[in-house]
């Protein structure tokens, strides 16, 4: 029988276990899935925590190619996780779930197409991996993001729908009147009544 795992990914200078009480109301929700809350792979280099890849100095030029050069790391943080999990990707639903950096982790994952997800859910992210987009067929993405975000502006994720939608993948978008750069209780559900179809769940 196959195993449901979802990845959660902390956003830059955060780390795994300030995602638990999202992990927590996951897990009451859907109770038949697991929850893994990995650190970033590097030391946050403005601060404390973990970061998937550092923003100091980063631009909207060169953040595609900080990202591709994060992508090593990041999958053998993934594989750390499969590992301690018994997950085999190809039999088992994967679902990655990130905040801000974590999410754009999360989206960079699905465009490149180098292990099966059964779905993407980012929060307050952005699109910003480098081209071409080639996510498998059949892939799915909810972005979810408040429209008071400081932080990210929330067009990021309405420009991440177009372009993902362009690519192939079925997506939904969330904007969440006056909520900041976080995420709500309200996302929480959204990301929740996703992740039930993309395990193949119903209430």
């Amino acid at each position: 029988m196959s195993k449901n795992l979802i990845v959660l990914l902390h956003g830059v200078g955060s780390r795994g276990s300030d995602l638990q009480g999202v992990a927590e109301r996951l897990r009451q929700a859907i109770p038949q899935v697991s929850v893994a809350l990995p650190d970033g792979p590097s030391a946050f280099d403005m601060g404390p925590g973990f970061q998937w890849f550092s923003i100091n100095g980063v631009t909207e030029e060169t953040r595609p190619m900080r990202i591709l050069a994060a992508r090593q790391a990041f999958d053998d943080r993934l594989a750390e996780v499969f590992r301690q999990q018994g997950i085999n990707p190809e039999a088992d639903r994967v679902i990655l779930a990130g905040f801000s950096q974590g999410a754009i982790m999360a989206m960079d994952a699905l465009i490149r197409a180098d292990y099966p997800l059964a779905g993407v859910v980012a929060f307050s992210g952005r699109l910003a991996s480098p081209l071409p987009l080639r996510p498998p067929a059949g892939s799915a993405a909810v972005l979810i993001h408040g429209k008071a975000d400081q932080v990210i502006p929330w067009q990021e994720s309405q420009k991440a729908e177009e372009a993902l939608r362009a690519a192939g993948v079925q997506v939904e978008l969330s904007i969440e009147e006056h909520v900041p750069h976080t995420i709500s209780l309200a996302g929480i559900r959204t990301a929740t009544t996703f992740i039930k179809k993309c395990v193949a769940l119903t209430d």
